[in-house]
C-alpha cells in the first residue's frame, strides 16, 4: 500500500464529492460505451455476501440512501450471496448481463470472484470493491485500514494484561486465509504482540465461522492448559463468541480477555458484562457514502481523483484508487461515546432486562 495523503484540501473535496456533484459544481455530459450520459439514469449493482451481518442490516440502506441522494433518478440492485461463492459468481454474470452501469461488491471470497471482475471490466463495467479487496481490475477500494484494526486489538489486549503481558501466553484466532483482510488484520496485532507475549496457538478460522472458532479454542485449552490461557485475540466479534463460549465450557474463570470487532450488538453486551474485553468498531456511515460516492461518479463517467486518498495492491492489480478509514477502539467506558452516540444502538437495545444490572455497573444506565 502506497499513501498518498494530500492533507485538509483533498478531505474537503472528498467531503464535497459525497455531498453531491451539484455541490461542488460540476456538470455532466460524459458518455461511456454501454452507459448512459453524466446525470441520466445509471443502474447501480451491488452484491453483499450474506444479508445476517452488519453489511446487510446497516450498510446496505446507507449505501441506497447515499446513492439516491447523489443520483436521484439512479436506481440500485441488492443481493446477498447467502455465503455462497457460487451464488454470487452467478449473480455477478446476471448483473453484466443486465449490463448494470457499475457495480458494488463485498465479496464471498475474493480469489473465486477474479473472474467474474475481469467479465465486468470486458463488459465495460467498473466494479468497486467494498470492505474486502477482491482480484481482478477493480476500479476502486473502499474499507477501514486493516493494519490499524489489528494494531488496536493488540493494543488492547497488551493494555487487559497489564503488568502481567510480558510472559503472558495468549491464543491467537485469526480470520479466514482465503481473506485479504484477515492477514492485514493479523499483520496489524502482531507488529503490537510480537516480543511482548509468548503465541501459545495460532489459528486460521475457516469461513469466519465462530462454530470453527469454537472448536480451535477448544484444541487450544486442551493444549495449552486451560490455567495457561492469560488472553485470547480474536479477528472478529463472531469468533469471540465461539471463543467465549468455549472458554465458558471447559469453566474457565475469570474469562482472559477476548478482543473482537465489528461492534456487533451481542458483543457489545458481552463487553458490559466483561465476557469480552473490546471490539474494533467501523463507523459505517463514511464508508458505505464513500462507496455510493465512487459509483455514482464513476457511473457518470468521472475520475475519483476528488475521492481517493490512497492506492492499495492487490495480487493481481496495483495502484488500485482506495479510501481506507479510520477504526476505533471500543472497551466497557466508551459504548457511551461510540456506537450509542452514532446511532448505531440505543442504550435500550443494548440494555435489554437480560443485562440490567450489568448495564448500571457499567455507567450505562442510573
Amino acid at each position: 500500500m502506497r499513501a498518498r495523503l494530500r492533507g485538509a484540501a483533498v478531505v474537503l473535496a472528498g467531503l464535497c464529492l459525497v455531498a453531491g456533484p451539484a455541490a461542488c459544481g460540476k456538470a455532466g455530459g460524459v458518455h461511456e460505451p454501454g452507459g448512459t450520459a453524466s446525470g441520466g439514469a445509471l443502474k447501480i449493482g451491488v452484491l453483499l455476501p450474506d444479508n445476517t451481518s452488519r453489511l446487510y442490516h446497516f450498510d446496505k440502506p446507507l449505501i441506497e440512501k447515499k446513492i439516491h441522494q447523489l443520483c436521484p433518478e439512479c436506481t440500485v440492485e441488492v443481493v446477498s450471496a447467502e455465503h455462497d461463492v457460487a451464488t454470487q459468481q452467478q449473480q455477478m454474470d446476471a448483473m453484466i448481463t443486465k449490463r448494470v452501469r457499475v457495480l458494488i461488491l463485498d465479496a464471498v471470497d475474493s480469489k473465486s470472484l477474479r473472474s467474474p471482475v475481469e467479465s465486468a471490466r470486458a463488459a465495460g463495467i467498473p466494479v468497486v470493491s467494498y470492505d474486502r479487496l477482491v482480484e481482478g481490475p477493480v476500479s476502486a477500494y473502499v474499507s477501514f485500514n486493516g493494519k490499524r484494526v489489528g494494531e488496536l486489538q493488540g493494543e488492547a489486549l497488551l493494555k487487559a494484561l497489564g503488568g502481567k503481558a510480558r510472559g503472558a501466553q495468549i491464543v491467537m484466532m485469526n480470520g479466514d486465509s482465503t481473506d485479504p483482510n484477515s492477514a492485514w488484520f493479523r499483520q496489524g496485532a502482531l507488529e503490537v504482540l510480537q516480543g511482548k507475549v509468548k503465541i501459545g496457538k495460532a489459528y486460521e478460522t475457516a469461513g469466519w465461522r465462530p462454530e470453527n472458532a469454537n472448536s480451535n479454542m477448544s484444541a487450544a485449552i486442551s493444549a495449552l492448559g486451560a490455567e495457561h490461557i492469560d488472553g485470547v485475540y480474536s479477528a472478529n466479534d463472531g469468533l469471540a463468541a465461539g471463543i467465549i463460549s468455549a472458554l465458558q465450557a471447559s469453566k474457565i474463570k475469570p474469562l482472559p480477555p477476548v478482543t473482537g470487532q465489528d461492534a456487533e450488538l451481542a458483543a457489545i453486551q458481552r463487553i458490559v458484562t466483561g465476557d469480552q474485553y473490546m471490539t474494533v468498531y467501523k463507523p459505517f456511515v463514511p464508508e458505505a457514502g464513500t462507496a455510493a460516492a465512487m459509483a455514482v461518479a464513476l457511473g457518470r463517467g468521472k475520475k475519483l481523483d476528488d475521492i481517493t486518498t490512497h492506492t492499495v495492491n492487490s495480487p493481481t492489480t496495483h495502484g488500485i484508487p482506495a479510501v481506507l478509514l479510520t477504526p476505533i477502539s471500543v472497551t466497557v467506558d466508551r459504548i457511551k461515546n461510540t456506537v450509542v452516540k452514532d446511532g448505531m444502538y440505543t442504550i435500550e437495545q443494548i440494555c435489554t432486562p437480560k443485562f440490567e444490572s450489568a448495564c448500571r455497573r457499567a455507567g450505562l444506565l442510573r
